[in-house]
């Protein structure tokens, strides 16, 4: 046993329908003001809606409408989002005195009210935040509510945010895990089949490199990364073609979160090493980044990582024998997951999403940058082994 230290969300709600109890949230942590950050996509399919008028005065619950005044909304949150959005909103933020900050969506969403909620404060600028554990700084009241199954951002201490055309940054800091995450299945099941599955394969991502990871694995993350990866395993199919199967759905987001908490705890690794400059490039959605590389990825790690894998494949084949050799899982494992990511009708090659050839240098070259998450891969990972891993998946 090593010692180790766990961090994570303070209040976790699982429920469906668990939205319509948002107000007495509020209360709880003294919010009268909100800041609701959002993306149009959500404002578009009504959900925003939904929350606004879970959040009125007339469809307060609880007996909490007479201290609650209004709330804000910013709904212009970009996938990969930059410092100008978080820039636009903490000024919104300012402007209409917000006393607490709710972020409504995706992992864009919310990682942009993580620092939002640092940032409304104004007692550090934005260009102080990046790095680990640089936040010296309180924050606003933070409520997160995930719209997807997927980035597990309800429960990380991690906020992304895009500082050039192809560059992203990470700001990682324990005042950035939220106050109360809402898990509503509700919220989810009206999301078209892509997104279904590529956030599905996400969460999947996170739990495995939890479980795997060089540095920080502790016995807590396998745990959750175990039962996350049950989970999403055995209802991502379901809830990216039956999207109304509301167990499923439920089941996702508890699965993303449990894979959430494991990996804030348990760093990621070459997976999303190599998918970022996917997204920072060419703008592929981070999941689907995730999934491109991630069979490849798995194969090149096998040789040291094999026993892991072979631990790991009960979690996701129904029935394997478990009394085979533990390379013989360890090859079933990465087969189911490449066969299920071929089930679920992802793109499975980087020439199908625009890239060419010629770009994979570049590829490889953002790559070895990610040295955060590159120490924590299971096996030593360079410039000519990342171009291979691309040269695969292309």
């Amino acid at each position: 046993m090593h010692a180790f230290e766990f961090n994570t969300t303070k209040r976790i709600v699982c429920e469906q329908g668990a939205l319509a109890h948002i107000q007495a949230h509020c209360a709880q942590l003294g919010i009268k003001r909100p800041l609701v950050l959002t993306d149009p996509g959500i404002e578009k399919c009504g959900l925003l809606g939904r929350l606004r008028s879970y959040l009125s005065s007339s469809n307060a619950s609880h007996g909490h409408s007479a201290s609650f005044d209004s709330c804000i909304v910013y709904s212009k949150v970009e996938a990969d989002p930059d410092e100008r959005i978080m820039r636009e909103a903490t000024a919104l933020a300012l402007k209409e005195n917000a006393d607490g900050i709710i972020g409504f969506g995706g992992g864009s969403a919310m990682d942009t009210a993580k620092v939002v909620s640092v940032l409304a404060t104004e007692k550090q600028n934005l260009s102080a935040l990046y790095g680990v554990e640089q936040i010296t700084a309180p924050r606003l009241p933070l409520i997160l509510i995930p719209t997807t199954a997927g980035t597990g951002s309800e429960v990380t201490p991690i906020a992304i945010v895009t500082t050039s055309k192809s560059t992203k940054s990470g700001i990682v800091s324990h005042v950035l895990l939220p106050d109360i995450a809402v898990l509503d299945a509700e919220l989810t099941v009206d999301l078209p089949e892509h997104i279904s599955a590529a956030t599905g394969i996400d969460a999947m991502v996170h739990a495995i490199e939890a479980y795997t990871g060089k540095h920080k694995k502790n016995l807590y993350s396998d745990m959750l990364a175990k039962q996350a990866l049950r989970l999403l395993s055995q209802n991502i199919e379901t809830a990216t073609f039956n999207g109304g199967d509301l167990g499923a759905r439920q089941n996702m987001l508890l699965g993303a979160c449990l894979a959430g908490q494991a990996f804030a705890n348990s760093p990621v690794a070459a997976v999303h090493a190599l998918a970022y400059p996917l997204g920072g490039h060419f703008h592929i959605p981070h999941g689907l980044s995730n999934a491109l590389v991630l069979p490849h990825v798995l194969r090149f790690n096998e040789q040291v990582a094999y026993p892991l894998y072979s631990e790991l494949s009960p979690c996701i084949i129904k029935g394997v024998c478990t009394e085979q050799d533990s390379m013989v899982l360890s090859r079933l494992f990465i087969a189911h997951i490449e066969s299920l990511i071929s089930h679920l009708k992802l793109p499975n090659k980087l020439h199908m999403l625009g890239i060419e050839k010629k770009d994979l240098p570049m590829l490889a070259k953002d790559a070895m940058q990610q040295t955060r998450l590159l120490v924590n891969n299971p096996r030593a990972l360079n410039y000519e082994d990342a171009l291979g891993i691309y040269q695969q998946a292309y």
